[in-house]
């Protein structure tokens, strides 16, 4: 198969969407949503997926890739309206949910329906939603994968668009399975949109496996942090994390703030010692049922909680604009999830702080992420001895968290947590244990 086309890389003049050849509902649609010009991604995508052409782009998330993709299909739909026209593969919940609103706010002149098939929900409302064809599906595989196997009388037999949106981690989290299923039961004769943040060999694979004779547009491939955010680190001893975690909230009080923790059981921990000091802090991870997960998300866009204290199912795909701070309670061992981590915040422009805490142990860490993202962090002033004025109260919070923690887990999850929104709902194939990095079967507290 020939490798595919590389679309112009020069900086092309600036350009209205008009001019890139959308319709006018389109355009309405776009001035409503406050999308004035298009981005980097969009304007290279956008004239080659008019003409029909397959996409592979290359891009990070909040590039605007979703309108990217959105809009050709919209665009496709106002000339051929038909149901179960498109369907596009997201790797989290979250995405999904957030890929189709703008499906839905890009389309809404033209009265499209867009329907996500998600696992941790219930199945039957989700056939009969099938039954009535919306024009979209926006779906994780492994749910949509067990409709096409089980629901009488769904088929994407006559689908039009295929779009996979976060391919790197689709296939990280061992989705290749169903979308080798997928690939097997869908026309073979349709347009496809692959898009993803690294070009990793799997993804190679994936993409030789279902375009035709795709172009490939690439922007912001090598992974960076943008000018506009400020990283720091803070060095601390690792029994006085909690600490330095509590000083930091105090000191960053006015602001909104995304706690990054390693584990499931940190995540709740941390969030419970928060709100016992006043401050308000929720949780999102795995561990938690999805109403309670979209929850937890919209307390925190809305402001009605300061604190959002996230496991790694929180860093990549949310656009969660209004974040001013996000602190690393746990450093990545991972350099690219340190980037996915602060994108959270300074995006589109806006400036913003991250700071990583840093223990003994995690000095090899610190010093990769600065190779990668080519600059050193600045050490985060403190004072040692307003940070040990909170430790007697810090002490008694944390052993408050612990007990409630004990409680629920001797509660078996059933009964609502005397602090917490958590809990456990039953999980499918698409579950929040794949997504918060859980390995099956081993779904202690203690593991992401």
């Amino acid at each position: 198969m020939p490798e595919p086309e590389e679309a112009s890389t020069s900086t092309p003049a600036p350009k209205t969407f008009k001019d890139l050849g959308l319709i006018e509902p389109l355009l309405q649609a776009l001035d409503q949503v406050n999308f004035k010009t298009p981005t980097e991604i969009q304007q290279q995508a956008l004239p080659h997926a008019l003409e029909g052409r397959d996409i592979i782009g290359v891009a990070e998330t909040g590039s605007g890739k979703t309108a990217a993709f959105a809009l050709p299909i919209l665009q496709k739909l106002w000339e051929e309206p038909k149901g179960l026209f498109a369907c596009v593969l997201a790797p989290t919940r979250e995405l999904a949910y957030q890929i189709s609103q703008q499906f839905e706010s890009l389309g809404a002149a033209m009265g499209v329906r867009c329907l996500v098939l998600i696992g941790g929900m219930d199945k039957m409302p989700q056939a009969v939603a099938l039954a009535k064809r919306p024009h979209v599906i926006v779906a994780t595989p492994g749910r949509l994968n067990d409709h096409l196997q089980s629901t009488k009388g769904f088929s994407l037999r006559n689908l039009k668009f295929l779009v996979m949106d976060e391919a790197d981690r689709l296939l990280d989290m061992d989705f290749g399975a169903d979308i080798d299923q997928i690939l097997k039961v869908i026309p073979k004769e349709r347009t496809t949109y692959l898009f993803s943040a690294t070009m990793t060999t799997k993804v190679a694979k994936l993409q030789r496996a279902s375009l035709s004779n795709p172009v490939r547009v690439e922007v912001s491939s090598k992974y960076q942090t943008v000018s506009t955010l400020l990283q720091y680190y803070l060095f601390v001893p690792l029994i006085h994390k909690d600490l330095h975690l509590i000083y930091l909230a105090n000191e960053l009080a006015s602001n909104s703030i995304m706690v990054f923790t390693r584990t499931v059981h940190d995540a709740q921990k941390l969030s419970i010692i928060l709100r016992i000091l006043g401050f308000p802090a929720i949780p999102l991870h795995g561990q938690l049922s999805q109403s309670q997960r979209l929850g937890a998300l919209n307390k925190f866009k809305t402001g009605g909680r300061k604190i959002l204290v996230a496991t790694d199912v929180a860093s990549r795909g949310l656009d969660i604009p209004s974040v001013d701070v996000v602190i690393n309670f746990d450093i990545p061992t991972h350099s690219k999830d340190y980037i996915h981590r602060v994108g959270r915040t300074a995006r589109a422009g806006r400036a913003g702080k991250s700071i990583t805490i840093v223990t003994q142990y995690d000095v090899e860490l610190l010093q990769r992420i600065e190779k990668v993202i080519g600059k050193k962090l600045e050490l985060f002033p403190t004072s040692k001895e307003e940070v040990m004025l909170l430790k007697e109260r810090v002490d008694e919070a944390g052993r408050l968290a612990v007990n409630d923690l004990k409680e629920e887990a001797k509660s078996g999850g059933g009964k609502k947590r005397r602090r917490d929104e958590g809990g456990r709902d039953d999980r499918d194939r698409d579950d929040d244990v794949v997504e918060a990095g859980i390995p099956r079967n081993k779904k202690s507290k203690g593991r992401r």
